[in-house]
């Protein structure tokens, strides 16, 4: 199997990540909030843990066309680098284009613009479904005869290049914003303003949009996020809220083809009979709030360690899940995935919590016994075992002082 370049990047995202929030607390700049911040990393987590699924799927559907129906064989040179880089930035750009432009792949590519702030943690905030089609636009590299980790590995740079261009903290870069994609032109397409709105969709290289009508240069102050803002920190229900959208829309359509165009037209498009095309409004700065609920601090120690624990699990299974079996491994990433939810709720003060922390806890104090083949995870059971102890009581005593 190819090696996961964008996983091992992940020490290295957070060392920026830290940097950043360094230089905008030290400016005083207010970039980062707790509550966004930890919604955009639960995407990330969630993103790498359900694409373990899916990578392999992936992957030997491309190295199954490659070694079946390829037209040439690329030798491996620094021109066959090149041209591969070109391609795959180009079919980026027309996969990225496409979930902006057809609500049933725009249902998947919403999760990553639903923050409305905008510094490095969006960078990690990624749909857990994408990866489930975003491979078919570039199958074209695979009958054109490009060999499939050579693929993978420029892919992969290609994503881990725009990291950084998700940040307030570098303005304009001169000459390079003809020719790259910047900071600058990627604050655009994360814009919720009208003019912003399915602009500036290139990877790497910005000649796409040039080239196709899609670019627009920064002007007007950048409002982020969604026309119409998630308002939720539970990562689960970020996933799934367009679909639900797209559904209750195409169960009120009439005719049949009104069903279907309501998955495969753009954001925005209803059948006449719901009122037609619903385009974007002008955003009043005055009145606009960013989604914000009350919930006591004293519950932001409990927070962050559970999603710290859960963090270091989670890249224990990114990096060890192939000496897992399938039903450890389901088992590992479900409760990696109540736990970002549990985030969630605290940070909204859900009224469901507090039976489903008790039931996560539960779950999570029982969980070692599906290792129990593995003797190597002895020590870490133990450790498994207390921490869950130790955070029943920590909560136990946080409900009897009413903060949850």
């Amino acid at each position: 199997m190819p090696v996961n370049y964008i996983a091992l990047s992940i020490p290295f995202f957070f060392v920026l990540i830290g940097i950043e929030l360094a230089y905008t607390i030290y400016k005083k700049l207010g970039y980062y909030r707790l509550n966004d911040s930890l919604s955009n990393l639960s995407q990330g987590i969630g993103s790498q843990l359900v694409g373990i699924f899916l990578k392999t799927i992936t992957f030997f559907s491309y190295l199954y066309i490659y070694n079946h129906w390829r037209f040439y064989e690329f030798p491996n040179t620094i021109w066959t680098w090149l041209i591969l880089f070109l391609g795959v930035d180009f079919f980026y750009y027309w996969f990225h284009r496409m979930s902006h432009e057809v609500n049933a792949l725009w249902a998947a590519h919403i999760v990553h613009h639903q923050s409305e702030e905008y510094n490095l943690t969006v960078a990690l905030r990624q749909s857990w479904f994408q990866g489930g089609f975003s491979w078919v636009f570039y199958l074209p590299l695979a009958f054109a005869g490009f060999e499939p980790i050579m693929f993978l590995t420029v892919s992969s740079f290609n994503t881990i290049y725009q990291f950084w261009i998700h940040t307030r903290a570098i303005g304009n870069m001169g000459p390079l914003e003809w020719i790259i994609n910047t900071p600058s032109h990627h604050r655009v397409h994360h814009g919720s303003n009208p003019k912003y709105i399915d602009k500036n969709h290139a990877g790497t290289l910005i000649i796409w949009d040039r080239l196709f009508g899609t670019f627009q240069k920064e002007e007007d102050e950048v409002v982020y996020g969604i026309t119409k803002p998630l308002a939720s920190w539970n990562p689960v229900w970020a996933n799934l809220h367009y679909w639900s959208d797209l559904t209750q829309t195409a169960r009120k359509s009439k005719g049949f083809r009104d069903k279907v165009n309501v998955f495969i037209k753009q954001p925005g498009w209803f059948p006449e009979s719901l009122g037609g095309m619903q385009h974007p409004q002008e955003i009043d700065k005055e009145q606009y709030k960013k989604y914000s609920p009350q919930y006591s601090s004293a519950l932001n120690p409990y927070i962050l360690v559970q999603f710290l624990i859960f963090l270091a699990v989670s890249n224990f299974l990114i990096l060890q899940y192939r000496s897992l079996t399938a039903f450890q491994l389901c088992v590992s990433v479900a409760l990696v995935i109540a736990t970002l939810t549990l985030c969630g709720a605290l940070l909204e003060q859900r009224k469901w919590v507090k039976k489903f922390e008790y039931t996560r806890l539960l779950i999570w104090i029982l969980a070692p016994l599906v290792f129990y083949s593995h003797h190597y995870f002895s020590y870490l059971i133990l450790i498994n075992s207390l921490l869950a102890i130790i955070s029943a009581v920590w909560f136990y005593r946080m409900q009897k002082l009413n903060l949850c």
